[in-house]
């Protein structure tokens, strides 16, 4: 009789420390959810860190492992915030949490400019059966990664297939529309000197550059023409050529230039202005 009564004594006593111990941990991660919230990262990864290390029972970690990702994440982080989302995910309990994880990871990766990671990522998502149901979700981070990558054609048509995402679509569509295309004005740079200038709106340095061209074509021409062999030898590399070759490299750095006003303006737009999910 003596035993039974030690022994529903330290029952007791062991739950009600067992108790505690959860308060306590239930108590600590509270702390490190607020400190997430006012963006604090940096205390934040550190409580959660001391957390994870109490949690012997590992209650939390995937939600501590989650929560630290996010932190490292807001801070710029992206490559250790990979590293623990994965952390997160090998801790996972169940499925959703398991998506959860892989979608944080993908999402770092886009910010990272590690598109092809997130794209290869999203990729096996969509072709895991586990998964069928979140097919919307995976096309919008799709085209988020297409985005990212610069092939805007590709991310309209990947938010195309979402109801919900015309004001993403039209937005990829017009940045595709409103690009230069480099490899066209190339392609006429070389043919008519300055027409890749005048095709990316730069009328002054193409109608230059033709100018130079012609002067200096009309000079070389004339010189073969009155047999003075060595003149036009050297006008034709020192001169003509120079001026045709810098009409083709001008054309497409002008057309490179534009591109890259275009789409950053773009992505501005979705950092600043759009305030729907983002990465």
């Amino acid at each position: 009789m003596k035993w039974c009564v030690i022994f529903f004594i330290l029952v007791i006593i062991f739950s009600a420390s067992n108790m505690f111990a959860q308060d306590a941990l239930k108590k600590q991660f509270a702390f490190a959810k607020n400190l997430y919230a006012s963006e604090n990262y940096y205390d934040a990864i550190t409580e959660l860190k001391r957390l994870l290390f109490f949690d012997t029972y590992s209650q939390y970690t995937f939600e501590i492992y989650e929560l630290m990702g996010k932190s490292y994440k807001m801070g710029g982080k992206f490559s250790d915030a990979i590293l623990t989302f994965t952390d997160a995910e090998l801790n996972a309990k169940t499925i959703q949490q398991i998506y959860q994880a892989k979608i944080e990871i993908i999402r770092a990766n886009i910010l990272r400019r590690t598109t092809d990671r997130a794209l290869q990522l999203l990729d096996e998502l969509a072709n895991d059966k586990k998964f069928t149901s979140k097919a919307n979700e995976i096309n919008y981070w799709r085209g988020w990664a297409l985005m990212f990558a610069d092939k805007w054609d590709e991310a309209a048509k990947s938010f195309a297939k979402i109801d919900s995402c015309k004001q993403l679509q039209n937005l990829a569509e017009k940045v595709h529309k409103d690009k230069y295309s480099e490899v066209f004005s190339n392609l006429i740079s070389h043919f008519i000197p300055g027409a890749g200038q005048i095709y990316t709106g730069n009328y002054f340095s193409g109608f230059l550059s033709l100018g130079w061209n012609v002067l200096w074509g009309y000079v070389t021409i004339n010189s073969f023409a009155a047999n003075r062999i060595f003149d036009g030898l050297v006008e034709l590399n020192l001169l003509w050529l120079r001026f045709y070759n810098g009409n083709i490299q001008n054309a497409q750095n002008f057309a490179k230039e534009k591109n890259l006003i275009i789409t950053n303006k773009a992505l501005n737009y979705l950092q600043f202005d759009f305030y729907g999910q983002k990465p």
